[in-house]
């Protein structure tokens, strides 16, 4: 099979015919569609991700779409020609989406929405399981809440508005002006952070008392922010990059509490991937309800392209989440 290797850190992503893999027990071996470009891929080639675990050589990729080829022992509820979606790999010893077929473990797949092409369902799993397992799982967010997401037109920050919304918050986002449309589009009431600090838009929106959950995309200032714009007491802030160090006294002195949130923990320690498999079911009903849909970047890459689609990842030139076609 064709697929894209990465031989060694910060050197080319080279084509090359491989063999293709067989399904082991519980795997399902899939043909593969579409594979999603995160930032993490262009952070890993460059040998700027210890965390991933990866070694070259290796076949990057963590988001696919595709179909069902065939089954391994032991698997159940897929079949030949199901349509699947799914975070399968490209981090530690998984074989990754930038290759024609991947046997991934079918407790990390679930059938793709069907209301989506194979591109729009490829550029989901990675940002959804990133934001269900802070807002659903850590945050608990439900009706009543007011949910400030930052960074709410980015891969994540988009679905976390959405998510956030299907599930009867009232939602605010911060964003360049540039694109507040977009996020007001999606549901959310747009804050310019270019120009509102933090105590103000605090106090236009929440009376001064705070947000209910704050949702930080994006780390660093960002994440210290958060800690002031939290609701005293009650509040819960969730970063997807609280990698830094921070002084936690703003939180502390609010009485509010924090989760990090590290989506690659499953992949990488085979503990809990049943639930990245239940967290999809659940998106792929949210979106085939019309209430979560992907911003997809409209550029068209193959896999003799897949430098160029890093390229724009890297260079933020991507207006939404890059995928890489695989197959027609």
């Amino acid at each position: 099979m064709r697929a894209v290797v990465l031989e060694e850190f910060t050197g080319p992503l080279e084509m090359r015919e491989i063999d293709p893999p067989t399904p082991g027990e519980g795997q399902v071996l899939v043909r593969i569609h579409a594979s999603g470009v995160n930032p993490l891929d262009t952070k890993i080639s460059a040998g700027r991700a210890a965390h991933a675990r990866v070694q070259p050589p290796a076949v990057l990729g963590m988001d696919l779409a595709g179909q069902v080829v065939e089954t391994g022992a032991g698997v159940n509820g897929f079949t030949a020609g199901d349509e699947v979606y799914g975070l399968t790999g490209g981090v530690g010893d998984l074989q990754g989406s930038l290759a024609q077929f991947a046997a991934v473990d079918a407790r990390l797949l679930a059938h793709k929405p069907t209301t989506l092409s194979m591109r729009e369902a490829a550029a989901l799993p990675l940002a959804v399981i990133t934001v269900w397992e802070g807002l659903v799982d850590r945050a608990g967010v439900r009706a009543g809440h007011k949910v400030l997401v930052h960074g709410g037109a980015g891969g994540v920050g988009s679905v976390a508005v959405q998510v956030a919304a299907a599930k009867g918050a009232e939602v605010f986002a911060t964003v360049s002006a540039a694109r507040m449309p977009v996020v007001r589009r999606l549901g959310a009431v747009p804050i310019d952070y270019t120009s509102v600090p933090v105590e103000r838009y605090v106090a236009e929106h929440t009376g001064g008392v705070g947000f209910d959950i704050v949702y930080d995309t994006v780390g660093g200032p960002v994440l210290d922010a958060s800690f002031e714009a939290v609701r005293t007491y009650t509040g819960h802030v969730v970063s997807a990059l609280g990698w830094g160090t921070h002084a936690l006294a703003p939180l502390s002195f609010r009485g509010a509490t924090y989760s990090g949130v590290f989506t690659l923990l499953p992949m990488l320690t085979g503990q809990g991937r049943e639930h990245h498999g239940d967290i999809l079911r659940e998106a792929a009903a949210l979106v085939d309800d019309g209430k979560l849909r992907p911003l997809l970047d409209g550029t068209r890459y193959t896999l003799a392209d897949v430098a160029d689609a890093h390229r724009s990842v890297e260079n933020g030139t991507a207006n939404g989440k890059v995928v890489v076609d695989i197959e027609p």
